[in-house]
Formats: structure tokens, sequence, C-alpha cells
């Protein structure tokens, strides 16, 4: 359970501090007032950044928002169910979260703004779907699909994961291969060179190379290690910023081969959400609204918000969207015959789908062409490692021949 620092005044008018174990700002609330103490000033204790957390799986995720959706439609209210969901998750990460979830909803706060504290675990999508929900009184109905959207991500990542597994073993196996051969065994043949070198004039420009990439490694090798290390750590940070996310987003979806797949998730979860919302009555701008956010892509949710401003300057939806020039074109005429027809929910989630199922022929190609490239990349390192250090010595034999 989390700690919590007070300040508090006794009944004689001194001021006391100290730290408390409670399951929420509430229960410290209460348990310093059974100790006749006035509180003057509460605070979570904060981790020590060496403290991580245990990480929150999305199939724990995914259980929970189906559960909760199942009280809530069985009519436990929100309270009690958040209360039996806490009290009874096996997580203790995600029990903590719940419970503190559990106390801001008793406080006043919507759920969605109660979520949203803890993003990290639950996801721009959830806390888009549970506002949305609550706005239109359908938040049993928008628990359960978002916990299907996300069952299914997890399974398509799941199995690309898997089918990634084989392939990237071989590129670690050939990297680490191609490191020890350049860093550990070609330095004993430097000697060699040298007196061929003498005797023939010169070295084929591979052996030079590798030579040259040798005597690098072995020099500054541990500062090039640590360079990687300090650029993928610069990185990581640079990606839990707005701005990074922006840049990231922006650069996958121009990814060779990857980049379509990319793009054709983030079209195919904004239709999906946008479609659920305008079934469940939800008004077209706030749909767009919401829908953006959860869109999974910051390039693609900009050109939405974008084009929501045009929508409520009273153009029809399919007009900015296809300005934007982000949405496929077969996907902008069905929307456009969609709103002629008035069937607009119907189409965005069949367009949707038709989208998934062509993402996933695109992903299943990619893991089936990965294999064979990471044994080619893993063949040309090591043959040219072989190569650089064979051809000096054929030079030789075919001079002395």
């Amino acid at each position: 359970m989390p700690q919590y620092t007070y300040t508090a005044r006794t009944l004689a008018g001194e001021n006391v501090a100290g730290t408390m174990t409670a399951a929420s700002k509430r229960e410290t609330l209460a348990a310093l007032a059974e100790r006749s103490l006035f509180p003057l000033h509460v605070t979570e204790k904060q981790r020590s950044p060496w403290q991580r957390q245990r990480r929150v799986k999305t199939s724990e995720l995914v259980s929970n928002l189906g559960q909760l959706a199942d009280l809530l439609q069985n009519g436990v209210p929100l309270l009690e169910s958040l209360g039996i969901l806490s009290a009874q998750c096996p997580h203790p990460g995600l029990a903590d979260i719940l419970m503190d979830v559990r106390d801001q909803v008793a406080e006043g706060a919507p759920l969605d703004e109660a979520m949203h504290k803890h993003l990290d675990v639950f996801g721009d999508l959830a806390v888009s779907m549970v506002r949305a929900g609550a706005e239109g009184a359908f938040l049993e109905d928008a628990l359960k699909r978002t916990a299907d959207f996300l069952e299914q991500q997890q399974e398509l990542k799941g199995r690309v994961t898997g089918a990634m597994i084989y392939p990237v073993f071989l590129a670690s196996l050939g990297v680490i291969i191609t490191v020890v051969l350049v860093v550990v065994f070609v330095p004993k043949f430097a000697e060699l060179f040298a007196r061929l070198e003498q005797q023939g004039g010169g070295l084929p420009l591979p052996t030079v190379i590798l030579l040259g990439l040798s005597e690098f490694l072995g020099r500054y090798g541990v500062l090039v290690a640590a360079l990687l290390a300090g650029l993928a750590f610069w990185l990581r940070r640079f990606a839990g910023r707005e701005r990074g996310r922006l840049w990231i987003d922006r650069w996958k979806l121009k990814i060779p081969l990857a980049g379509p797949v990319f793009h054709g998730y983030a079209v195919s979860r904004f239709c999906r959400i946008l479609g659920t919302l305008l079934k469940n009555g939800v008004p077209l701008l706030r749909s767009l609204e919401i829908s953006s956010e959860s869109a999974g892509n910051r390039v693609l949710a900009q050109a939405i918000r974008d084009s929501a401003e045009n929508v409520s300057a009273g153009e029809t939806l399919s007009e900015p969207l296809a300005a934007c020039g982000l949405i496929p074109r077969p996907v902008m005429a069905m929307i456009h015959v969609a709103e002629q027809a008035n069937n607009l929910d119907q189409v965005l989630v069949s367009i949707a789908d038709g989208i998934d199922r062509r993402t996933s022929r695109q992903i299943d190609v990619m893991v089936r062409m990965a294999e064979p490239a990471m044994l080619l990349v893993m063949g040309v390192l090591i043959g040219f490692v072989l190569v650089a250090l064979l051809l000096p010595v054929f030079d030789t034999m075919t001079m002395m021949g």
C-alpha cells in the first residue's frame, strides 16, 4: 500500500509530522482524526526512482475492465464494483490503482478523470472510451468494447512477437559472432597481414576495412558501447515527451514496409471507435474528439482535430478528412457514400474490419520475410569477415604460384 507523509496539529497546538501507510488519502485522514490530530498537509510519498512497480499486463487490465462492465451491468454500484475489483485483484500495483480510482470517484471525480491520473496503466483508449460511455450513458458497453479492443491488440502483438523471436535471435547471434570475430580473432592476424603487405605491396580493400574496424573497436569499443547506451536512454526520455511522441509517430508512418501497417492500424482504430460512438448516440464533434485521442497516432489525431474544426463550420465529414491526406481514398469514398445514406456508424465499423484483415495479411508477409532477411544479413556479416581474412592469403598463394 502507498505511504503518506503528513503534517498535523495536536490538541495542544503543536505541529507534528510523520509517515503513515494506508490504502488511500481518505483513510490517512480518518486515522489522523482517530489520534486527535488535525491534518495540515497530507501527500502521498513518492516512490524512489530505483523502486519500480511491477508492470501491469494487458491481460490483467482486460480482465478487470470486463469484470467492471459485468458488475455494473448487473446493478452493482460503481464504488462498490471498484472496491470489489481492488480487493480481489491479484496484482498489488493494479489493486492500489483501482482503490485510488475508487477514492477519487468517492470524492466526486468522474471515472475517466480518475483513470486519467493513471494513464500509463489504462492508456488513452480506455480513458477516452470511458469518457464517452459516461457522457452517452453506455458505460458498461464502452468498458466491454475497450476490453475487446485491448484483447485484440494483445493477440496481434503476441502473434507478431512470437513469430519474430527466431529472426531476432538470428540477428543477435550474427551481430555477436561478428563482433567476437572482429575484436578477438582479427588482431591475431595483424602481424601476418603486416608481413604479407610488406612482401606483396598491399592488402585488399575488405581486409584494410576489417583491420581498421578491429583496431577502432579495440581502442574505443567501451566508449562506443557507452555512447549507444546513452543514446538509448536519451531516446527513451525523448519518447516520453509530447514532442518526442509526435516525432516518433510521424517517423513510424514513413518506415518502409512497416509504415503502411502502422498507418492502417491507426485508421482502423479511429474508424472503429468513431463508429461505435456514433452508434451509441454521441454527437459527431464529440465523437471526433474522442476517437482522435484514441487513434494511437498523434499525426493522425491532429489531422482529425483539424477536420473537426471544418465540420463544426458546416462541412461534411468526408471533405475535411480527405483534405488531410492521411485517410486512404477508398475509405474516404465509403465515408462519403455513408454520409449520404445516413449509415455512417455501420460503414465505419465495416471499414475497420476490412482494414484489420488487410493489415493482418501485411503482417503475415512481413513476418515470413523477416527470417530469410535475418539469415541473409547474418551470412553477409560473417561472410565479409571470412573473405577479408582469406583474401590476402589467396593473393599470396597466387603470387607464389
